[in-house]
């Protein structure tokens, strides 16, 4: 089958987003090598939470400056910040490693390693950017490429170093210096903005549509462009791409003249869109609309100051914190807690056996994110596609996209705010398991979990926040959204580093070693099992507060978003 050259490009650009993608999520590899990294350092628990809180810091806090970036300059500017920042961050940590004790101060790696967490930030957001503008029609399947690599990328780089260097710390921090930078640098040529060709049309042009279709009207609008999101440094669409004449609406923008028509296949796993942000004067509709059209946002478009005083912006800013904070810990800390039962459990088992083992609880967790985001994609992928019964011929052409959303929505009638719930519950399973199992045999069970919920969480919730807001400024919201997990994720990796010290003695070498197995670690599980209580409890408690608002306009045709 002849492929065109545009094609071509394209199909390069997504790959090649890929790629940076897979190189971008090594913050979560950290468990891997930090053990080994604070014992030939001489570092404590805490201190060694410390630097992996940093690269959390850098990747969450350098969301909107680096979101507004690549959403103003296109993806290259945030993948060539990734290319410096990764080496300015990896290769002198790798030295740090290879000089051993005394040679690298804990601010100085605490600041090297904020560069490796802005690298990654930087050049994740640029592979969404490019995944998302170059497949305006298809958003959710070309951004599940660049998502799912991100979430396997600690499962990669830990099974390739698993084969390539056993047990060699060193070498295996060398290949993130090296390898990361360098496969950025190589997708650097290839991730870049297709111009859309003229002859482009939307499926779903005013053309295209049944002739008993309902038009909508839309009578007040501030912003007709839409945007596409990622999990970090959210980006849009730009919107000076061509706009086929012929249609009602565009990938970048709608017809100031009549209604947007959603296209069934921008329904992405990662965010859903709003028909068009609106006043906030107006309610959910149009009253005096011959269509009442259904909006997927419960404010036109709300951003900075004005969404941070709003009750549903502390209610995400809470949960979204809890949640990263409570998977944060485990993702950070999984190493020790292999360490601890193992030590504890079987005087045998020497570094070589111990490292394994805790690299295959990171590529656990890795999968299990990965599983998760796709799970919860699949959840909320098409749920706003059927707004009243009158709309399903129109988009029929899209049923066999959300198998998920018939579960929630045409059957349950659930909202996507329960694909949350569900993340708060297995994540207080697995804080459960975390202080219940003494057998290293069966930690799997919480960092299988921990990746679960984890990729749950980040599946669902950028889509709540334009759920929520509007998609009209979802970089600079989810840009703020991200400052939440930089204090949540600080306090319970510091939390589990000076429970697990406490629980330490000091070897006359100035190592600390805990030889207590469990009790090394299982309050700070108890603390925040309890946490996720709050968390699942503050859910339901927005989903009956949503159900409240809502419930007030009454009808049939909002019963997705009241549930």
């Amino acid at each position: 089958m002849f492929i065109s050259s545009v094609q071509l490009q394209r199909l390069l650009s997504i790959v090649g987003a890929t790629f940076v993608a897979l190189a971008c999520g090594t913050n979560y590899v950290y468990s891997a090598w930090a053990p080994q990294f604070a014992e030939r350092l001489k570092l404590s628990s805490t201190e060694s939470n410390l630097i992996g809180a940093a690269g959390n810091l850098g990747m969450y806090a350098s969301g909107i400056p680096i979101g507004l970036l690549v959403d103003s300059k296109g993806p290259r500017p945030g993948i060539l910040i990734g290319i410096v920042a990764l080496w300015l961050g990896y290769f002198p940590i790798h030295r740090a490693y290879v000089s051993g004790h005394g040679s690298m101060s804990v601010p100085a790696l605490c600041f090297f390693m904020l560069f490796s967490g802005v690298g990654s930030g930087a050049g994740f957001s640029g592979a969404i950017k490019a995944a998302a503008s170059n497949f305006p029609d298809h958003r959710g399947t070309a951004t599940a490429f660049p998502l799912a690599a991100f979430g396997l990328s600690a499962f990669f780089f830990s099974t390739l170093s698993a084969f390539a260097f056993p047990e060699n710390t060193g070498q295996f921090l060398l290949l993130l210096a090296i390898g990361t930078p360098s496969i950025l640098l190589v997708c650097f040529f290839f991730v870049r903005l297709i111009p859309r060709s003229s002859s482009y049309s939307s499926l779903t042009s005013a053309s295209n549509l049944p002739s008993n279709s309902s038009q909508l009207h839309r009578t007040k609008s501030r912003d007709s462009h839409h945007r596409n999101s990622s999990e970090i440094g959210m980006t849009h669409e730009p919107s000076n791409l061509p706009i086929p004449q012929d249609s009602t609406s565009g990938s970048a923008g709608c017809s100031e003249s009549a209604a947007p028509i959603l296209d069934p296949d921008e329904t992405s796993s990662l965010m859903a869109r709003s028909i068009s942000p609106r006043s906030s004067k107006d309610s959910f509709y149009d009253e005096d609309s011959p269509v009442n059209p259904r909006r997927d946002s419960r404010y036109a478009d709300v951003r900075g100051w004005s969404m941070i005083s709003t009750v549903e912006f502390w209610q995400l800013f809470i949960l979204l914190g809890l949640f990263t904070g409570i998977g944060l810990m485990t993702i950070n800390n999984i190493g020790n807690n292999v360490k601890a039962l193992w030590n504890y459990f079987d005087d045998s088992a020497n570094s070589e056996f111990i490292q394994k083992r805790q690299m295959m609880h990171v590529s656990t967790i890795s999968i299990l994110s990965c599983v998760g985001r796709l799970l919860s994609g699949m959840l909320i992928n098409s749920e706003r596609l059927f707004s009243s019964p009158g709309d399903t011929d129109r988009y029929k052409i899209s049923v066999s996209k959300g198998i998920g959303s018939d579960i929630l929505v045409k059957k349950l009638h659930m909202s996507r705010f329960w694909c949350l719930f569900t993340s708060a519950v297995i994540f207080c399973a697995a804080q459960l398991a975390g202080f219940t199992i003494s057998d290293p045999h069966m930690l799997i069970a919480v960092s299988g979990l921990t990746g679960l919920a984890y990729g749950f969480l980040f599946g669902v919730f950028p889509s709540l926040v334009a759920h929520t807001f509007g998609v009209g400024g979802i970089s600079q919201n989810w840009g703020v959204m991200c400052f939440s997990p930089v204090v949540w994720g600080n306090l319970f990796n510091l939390l589990y580093g000076s429970i697990y010290d406490t629980n330490s003695t000091v070897l006359p070498d100035g190592e600390l070693d805990c030889k207590e197995g469990l009790k090394c670690y299982s309050t700070s599980y108890i603390i925040t099992f309890y946490a996720g209580l709050a968390g699942a409890a503050i859910t339901l408690w927005t989903i009956w507060h949503e159900r409240r608002i809502l419930g007030r306009l009454g009808g049939k045709e909002l019963h997705e978003r009241i549930a």
